[in-house]
């Protein structure tokens, strides 16, 4: 009986969980509807680009290079600032702001979509103690990083082949129609009538 008690409390904390938006690690939790993308950083070997290709890949989207839509973590950026002190100003309260900037491009590197996602948290710096805090801060930044990676993830999952195919029309017509404007003015330009040069009447 009470195997079986322990058991329903597992079941019932593992639906609770789920439905609050949280995934139990190594249940095979999420399904895109990509089925694989090309990712890129420019910080190539980055904690960020990494931990999400291994969400990606651990959700069964194939990371390959030759995938015809290129996900892109353009810029990432984490900024600090003190919101308040304490009575006693030898600590303080930080907020850490984790910033990432992507991008979505298709064929011929045309871009369909961008975006960026945030996280933000505070911790308190303390004087008295600042090889703890710098500890606290490090675990804030990580678990920042964490939260990011699973923002971007729940950002790729909701995007549909579909709806980058559509982009992709709309992009590639719309450049079309700006190389077609461009080489009408380029050619209008041409057929110009050159102007003559002014002749001054000779002097006697």
């Amino acid at each position: 009986m009470k195997r079986i008690l322990t058991s329903l409390a597992l079941i019932g904390l593992a639906s609770v969980l789920t439905a609050c938006g949280f995934h139990l690690r190594g249940m095979g939790d999420t399904n895109f509807a990509l089925k694989e993308i090309d990712l890129t950083a420019r910080n190539a070997y980055g904690d960020t680009v990494k931990q999400l290709q291994q969400v990606l890949e651990g959700s069964g989207v194939k990371v390959v290079s030759r995938a015809p839509y290129h996900v892109i973590l353009a810029s990432e950026n984490v900024t600090q600032r003190t919101v308040s002190y304490t009575s006693s100003a030898r600590s303080a309260e930080n907020q850490l702001t984790n910033t990432l900037d992507y991008e979505i491009r298709g064929s011929d590197n045309l871009l369909l979509m961008n975006g960026q996602v945030q996280v933000r948290k505070v911790y308190v710096q303390d004087e008295n103690n600042l090889i703890g805090s710098d500890q606290e801060a490090e675990q804030i930044r990580n678990e920042m990083r964490r939260d990011l990676v699973q923002q971007m993830a729940m950002r790729l999952q909701i995007i549909t082949p579909a709806q980058l195919d559509d982009l992709q029309a709309k992009a590639e017509a719309k450049a079309k129609a700006e190389a077609d404007a461009a080489k009408a003015a380029d050619e209008a330009r041409k057929a110009e009538p050159q102007q003559s040069p002014i002749e001054f009447p000779k002097a006697q």
